[in-house]
């Protein structure tokens, strides 16, 4: 014999899964161990014959073989079938979605999954195996998770509860049933105990949230109380509520309800043997001393309260400021600089005088107000925080005044932040992250994830710059790849950190402009090997390690955290201190806008803003804000690159920014924007700092390792950029086509294999490979003069058309080797490779002939030596002086021809062309 069992006081959640399973093993009883909800006991009255259900008393023990429990994991919630699991050769099934506890069953089959619901696992594999329901189990089973899930409100609710209810109403679930069934409503008798409990009801304020409890007292069980602490809850608007039900003298039922991040009642009430979820929880005790149990849990409770943020942790620093007299046209322009919503007004003295939004501006702009002062138009007085004040409070607040700022000033009446809603949000949605059951990273500690992965010099290094920032009361962050590459690492099991540099991010309440500058020279005090640079444009200082130091090659940039704003396309972004959020804001990508905090007592904290973490875990190349690829065309070979080298895909979205970006004529804006004529050469008024940018990209993406599949490195990225229509950055006639692709092949396989190269030897690659993709292109020469690769470059390839020219003229005349030699060697190494790959793209028979050649030349014409050097020339009677040259040179030249193989026809040849005198 089959069973299945319920828990006591069975609510439809149990049901309706113990109904999926006896669907799933045809054959198994349903058992109610002890007592429904009032609710399910209405619904059984109408449909009890449609399931399988029977009397616990019309079970023989002796005759059980499969004993299935569902929605618990706790013998003493099965009554007396519990001693049902004590029979020899019973095999155990458990399933159930309470995660948070481990019960006392020990089962040989479960299912224990992170959903809203125990009906929605039975859901997945009654519709795995096809399995068809008929209306009133379908309607069963979706009432239990109605019920579970507060109708899919609760937090604990997931994307497969919602799949599940979704096929359940294809099984023809009835909505009138589960509206009628599920109703929020409370009943006529418990009318009067929600007045009792509500004037009875004990309530404190700890670390900002609101915590209730009573204690009622019947006669004999009250059934339904679930929904009355809940109402109590909303009426009373407590964050927390406990709620205490005494009957039959001994007799304690505790129901407990939490909207509190991070409080779990389930945990609260195991040590008594209840359970639930972290938001609702239930145990029923004896005790002879109910109100002394209650207030000792309710202690208990506050104890697992954690401290809220404070204002200090949540604001913004430092805050963007304006003059009561700046005029609402500069106050417009600083809003759309920095991408506020709005300005505190600061009096000269430091005094915060009001706020003015973007809405306040816009109306002053559209009434032609533009030249006037903006304490005409701002909000005065304005209400504050201080640093300490709790997130309760700041959302009580922002609520009861529709406010959507909040500025902190401290003691003194300084201004040090503000806190907006984005603020609030933000951390609300991280706490909301922390609870869900699918995360991109394993759970572990990731400052000592980052510690396991560095070399001891590097981990000490870190550990003296956050020392530094310490002292000074900065906050220190690693930001960018440094962080994105340590949850790769993580997440692909992999040990060491691959990494050559630290970016860095100096962040203060309040804010030093300087503060990144001051961190970088404490360090080299502490590192006098280094070589420090300072920029002070951007804010930004850098340590360089030399190859003889411990830290040979490596580097640290270090950055006070900044903002920047695009004066137009393409330009150099003008940069303003700012906060660590808008640092991270200005950044291209989400998976490169992540940054962990270096300094205590939050060390190892991710910040994550803007989904970097999802994004990695989804393989995602997804960019920050719309404009940026308008703002700074070289983040799309970034782009590329990045996802290239990383194996992921170009967001939908961040492609279509791609797209408009390239059709909008952004490039032709910009050359007009920088003084380009009219009608002239498009390309040679861009920006030298863009260029300069671009160049490194193209190098960074040409020095990406061969991939499986590629001809050369890189190959995969250009191919992408020439499918997005990103080469017109560099020239509309830059190509990446298969002649290109044969370039390229021919440069990658032969350049590093050219022997001797002597003074080219430092040449690298990467520029020859960006050559023999622009070298076809009549404007190669500027494209290179853009690219700053160098006036020798520039040469090269203004007159490689005439090199070109002059060799097909020495190969149609038929000329002998030496002839080629000659002319070869006086051009540079580089420049012939080039001239090989552009006849190997060719493919014709001549061209692929004078490939044959040209390896020829580079691999062995070029190395041989004459049998006779100057030396040998003396001794044969021949005087010191340029007649030796002539003679040696006449000699190569007649070995090249094979007019002499060895020493003896070499001196035979010697005294036939060249008689002593």
């Amino acid at each position: 014999m089959d069973v299945v069992l319920c828990h006591q006081i069975a609510d439809f959640d149990t049901l309706g899964a113990a109904v999926g399973l006896a669907r799933l093993y045809p054959g198994t009883k349903i058992v109610l161990t002890g007592g429904t909800h009032p609710k399910v006991g209405e619904f059984l009255a109408y449909h009890r014959d449609e399931y399988p259900l029977i009397e616990a008393r019309a079970v023989d023990p002796s005759q059980l073989r499969q004993i299935w429990v569902v929605d618990t994991q706790w013998r003493r919630q099965l009554g007396q079938a519990a001693g049902w699991l004590d029979q020899p050769h019973v095999r155990i099934g458990l399933y159930d979605h309470h995660l948070e506890v481990t019960g006392d069953i020990v089962p040989q089959q479960q299912w224990l999954e992170p959903v809203g619901a125990t009906s929605t696992i039975l859901c997945e594999q009654l519709q795995a195996k096809k399995i068809t329901l008929s209306p009133t189990e379908a309607t069963v089973l979706a009432l239990g998770i109605h019920a579970d899930t507060g109708s899919l409100t609760f937090e604990q609710t997931t994307v497969r509860d919602v799949q599940a209810l979704a096929w359940l109403l294809n099984q023809g679930a009835n909505q009138r049933a589960i509206a009628t069934y599920s109703e929020a409503g409370l009943s006529a008798e418990l009318q009067p105990y929600l007045r009792q409990a509500w004037a009875n009801l004990q309530q404190v304020v700890h670390h900002g949230y609101r915590l209730g409890w009573v204690l009622l007292h019947t006669a004999d069980y009250l059934p339904g109380l679930s929904r009355l602490v809940s109402q109590l809850a909303d009426l009373s608007e407590c964050d927390a509520l406990l709620l205490g039900h005494q009957y039959r003298q001994h007799h304690l039922a505790i129901i407990a309800r939490s909207r509190i991040p991070r409080v779990n009642v389930a945990h609260l009430l195991t040590p008594l043997g209840g359970g639930g979820h972290a938001q609702a929880a239930a145990v029923t005790v004896t005790t002879d001393h109910p109100e002394a149990l209650l207030e000792k849990l309710f202690e208990t409770l506050k104890e697992q309260i954690p401290r809220p943020p404070t204002a200090a942790e949540l604001m913004s620093s430092p805050v963007r400021t304006v003059r009561p007299e700046t005029s609402i046209a500069d106050a417009h322009r600083i809003l759309l600089r920095y991408g506020h919503s709005g300005l505190s007004v600061v009096s000269a003295e430091g005094e915060l005088q009001g706020i003015i939004s973007r809405r306040d501006l816009d109306v002053a702009l559209h009434h032609g107000f533009a030249h006037a002062p903006v304490k005409g138009y701002m909000k005065a007085p304005v209400r504050t925080v201080s640093p300490t004040t709790p997130l309760p409070e700041i959302q009580a607040l922002m609520v009861q005044y529709d406010i959507g700022r909040l500025p902190v000033v401290n003691d003194q009446g300084d201004l040090v932040g503000i806190v907006t809603r984005t603020d609030v949000l933000r951390h609300l949605y991280a706490l909301s992250r922390e609870t869900e059951t699918v995360c991109p990273l394993p759970a572990l500690n990731l400052y000592e994830a980052l510690q396991e992965r560095l070399p001891e010099a590097l981990w000490a290094l870190l550990q003296r710059a956050a020392a530094i920032a310490k002292e000074q009361g900065w906050q220190l962050y690693l930001v960018g790849g440094a962080v994105r590459d340590l949850l790769l690492a993580i997440a692909q099991g992999n040990c060491p950190l691959p990494t050559r540099e630290f970016d860095l991010v100096v962040d203060g309440v309040q804010q030093e402009e300087a503060a990144g500058v001051h961190l970088a020279q404490a360090l080299h005090d502490l590192y006098p090997e280094t070589d420090l640079q300072i920029y002070g444009q951007f804010q930004t200082a850098a340590l360089h390690w030399p190859k003889t130091s411990a830290l040979a090659g490596f580097a640290v940039d270090i950055a006070t955290a900044r903002s920047e704003f695009y004066p137009y396309p393409a330009a150099h972004p003008e940069v303003a201190a700012s906060s660590i959020r808008q640092d991270l804001y200005r950044r291209d990508f989400t998976i490169n806008a992540l940054a962990m905090r270096l300094t205590p007592p939050r060390h190892g904290e991710i910040l994550d803003f803007f989904g970097g973490q999802e994004d990695l875990q989804r393989r995602l190349i997804r960019v920050l804000h719309p404009n940026s690829f308008i703002e700074d065309p070289t983040r799309i070979f970034r782009a590329v690159r990045f996802a290239v080298r990383l194996g992921f895909d170009l967001e939908p979205q961040t492609r279509q920014y791609i797209e408009y970006a390239l059709t909008s004529g952004v490039f032709a804006g910009r050359d007009r924007h920088l003084g380009a004529p009219r009608g002239g050469d498009r390309s040679t008024s861009k920006r030298p700092s863009l260029q300069s940018r671009l160049r490194n990209e193209l190098r960074y993406i040409l020095e990406l390792p061969l991939a499986p599949g590629e001809h050369f490195g890189g190959e995969r990225a250009l191919t992408m950029l020439a499918e997005l229509g990103a080469l017109e950055c560099l020239d509309r006639q830059v190509t990446f086509d298969a002649a290109a692709k044969e370039r390229l092949k021919l440069v990658w396989e032969w350049w590093p294999e050219v022997p001797e190269r002597r003074e080219w030897q430092s040449f690298p690659l990467w520029e020859l490979e960006l050559l023999a993709l622009i070298v076809t292109v009549p404007t190669a020469g500027a494209i290179a003069r853009q690219l700053q690769l160098g006036e020798q470059i520039w040469e090269w390839l203004d007159t490689f058309p005439n090199f070109q020219e002059t060799w097909q003229t020495l190969r149609q005349s038929q000329q002998p080797r030496s002839c080629y030699c000659n002319f070869l060697e006086h051009q540079p190494l580089p420049l012939i490779v080039l001239l090989a790959a552009v006849q190997q793209a060719k493919g014709s028979e001549a061209a692929l002939s004078d490939v044959t050649l040209l390896r020829e030349y580079l691999w062995q014409w070029r190395l041989q030596k004459p049998p006779l050097n100057g030396h040998d020339l003396q001794q044969l009677g021949y005087a010191r002086g340029p007649q030796l040259r002539q003679i040696l040179l006449a000699l190569r030249s007649a070995m090249l021809d094979g007019l002499v193989s060895d020493r003896p026809s070499a001196i035979a040849y010697v005294e036939a062309h060249f008689p002593r005198s």
